[in-house]
């Protein structure tokens, strides 16, 4: 789909929900949308029925998390009408306490993603079934896709050959403590590869 028939079908949504459609953009190649939260229940059910657009099918669900906005989040949605050939990104503000209407009723394949994005962010899909985990462990700490969660998480998985489980325990390396040197592919070597000079140069430079 071209950057004229994108805008053409933004035009027309525009046009048909107006009440939904806080605004539009045509954007390295894809057609966004932008919807307030209230309204993205009912704008989800718009384009699966209206004609002209015909969004029978659910992509996928994400979330972008903006940690230092009011409204931290961004769900969005990706859909497809095989009908028309055409692609839409569906996106909505949310604060962290805020939650967003499961439109699992509209599309069932948003089980799943909802609990995805419920999983990896802690954003909560009010009248959805079944919502719990789907990748980590019920036990779990934390929402991993959050901008604060720490890269070395709050625990270490292993195998207990006395206990003969996997058992959990807390991480040893506190986050404030680790030290990285992102400008060398030899990341804790204390050698030197053949192509690694900058440990070399760096020394001579102190010297």
């Amino acid at each position: 789909m071209n950057d004229e028939a994108m805008r053409e079908l933004g035009a027309h949504i525009e046009a048909k929900r107006p009440d939904c459609v806080l605004g539009w953009e045509v954007a390295r190649g894809e057609l966004t949308v932008d919807v307030p939260l209230a309204s993205l229940h009912d704008f989800i059910a718009f384009l699966k029925a209206d004609r002209g657009c015909r969004f029978s099918t659910l992509v996928d669900i994400t979330a972008v998390d903006w940690p230092g906005r009011a409204a931290r989040f961004d769900v969005v949605y990706h859909l497809l009408s095989m009908y028309q050939n055409q692609r839409i990104r569906v996106k909505a503000r949310l604060r962290e306490e805020e939650m967003v209407p499961s439109i699992t009723d509209i599309h069932r394949c948003a089980d799943w993603f909802e609990r995805e994005v419920f999983d990896m962010f802690g954003i909560l899909f009010s009248g959805h079934p079944d919502l719990r985990r789907i990748l980590t462990d019920y036990g779990f700490r934390g929402h991993p896709l959050r901008k604060d969660f720490p890269t070395t998480g709050h625990a270490e998985v292993r195998y207990d050959e006395e206990q003969k489980r996997v058992v959990y325990e807390p991480v040893k390396l506190v986050q404030e403590y680790r030290q990285f040197d992102f400008m060398s592919p030899w990341e804790g070597a204390n050698y030197i590869l053949p192509g690694d000079e900058k440990g070399a140069s760096g020394e001579k430079g102190a010297s």
